[in-house]
């Protein structure tokens, strides 16, 4: 998408994202938290630690410069993990899905990894099994299945359904 910016997220950007992230989770299987449990706490809490010890991009759309996209992942800062990124999450705007703004933002991410982050060596995440469109989206983009945990999601209705592990590497 063309009228779109893929930039690094700025402090100013909190309340923005905070905004996108309950338009994604207002919709049924948008983000794994719902709506009532995006607070600010929550986007403090992973902004803070993506812009000390990993990275954030944000997708702004030039017109309005609304913040439609953003995409975060960084390393838990245990000695064993130093070459990981993870708790990677996603969010597009339910209006701008499909649009290519995630595939820009995950380009951006993942070319940062690989031009100034020689020490990370994976970014990992984790996907519903239900989510066949964002499994194939993530092995397009070169992530591979590593495992799943049966049962580990309870869904709207009460049932259960997996995560599956995936991660890209150097």
């Amino acid at each position: 998408m063309d009228d779109c910016t893929i930039r690094p997220a700025k402090p100013d950007n909190l309340f923005s994202i905070e905004r996108l992230y309950k338009r994604v989770a207002a919709v049924e299987g948008g983000l794994a938290r719902t709506e009532s449990e995006i607070t600010s706490e929550y986007i403090i809490d992973f902004v803070t630690k993506s812009q000390q010890n990993g990275v954030e991009f944000v997708a702004v759309q030039n017109e309005s410069h609304q913040v439609v996209g953003e995409i975060h992942c960084y390393n838990t800062g245990l000695k064993v993990f130093a070459h990981v990124f993870g708790d990677l999450t996603i969010a597009v705007d339910p209006l701008y899905q499909r649009k290519g703004i995630g595939r820009k933002l995950f380009t951006q991410l993942l070319k940062e990894v690989k031009n100034n982050r020689p020490n990370i060596l994976r970014v990992e995440l984790i996907v519903r099994e239900s989510n066949k469109h964002a499994v194939k989206f993530y092995e397009s983009l070169g992530f591979k299945r590593e495992g799943k945990l049966e049962n580990r999601i309870r869904s709207v209705e009460g049932g259960f359904e997996a995560d599956i592990f995936m991660a890209w590497r150097r």
